[in-house]
């Protein structure tokens, strides 16, 4: 693609043409500019690395390093010897 030409820009008319060649810069007032996206704290940056250390540890967590244990049930189920001596004194 090729710059427009002339012909193809819009036309600007006579009146602001003069505006724009008149306009003086010291007439304008400063501004005071606000920001609106701020940079984040050091807390919130140390907090957010603790994040991103914790989902790595559990990202690159290996199973074979756990040791085995054996269950040890605190309330067995009955046996049926148990359910039929209950039934038995009802």
């Amino acid at each position: 693609m090729s710059s427009p030409t002339k012909e193809d820009l819009p036309k600007v008319p006579d009146a602001m043409k003069s505006e724009l060649s008149k306009f003086d810069p010291s007439k304008m007032k400063h501004a005071q500019t606000n920001e609106k996206i701020s940079l984040p704290s050091k807390e919130e940056i140390e907090q957010e690395k603790g994040q991103k250390k914790l989902l790595q540890g559990i990202e690159d967590f290996d199973p074979t390093k756990l040791k085995h244990t054996q269950t040890q049930e605190k309330n067995p189920l009955p046996t049926k010897e148990v359910i039929d001596q209950e039934k038995g004194c009802a």
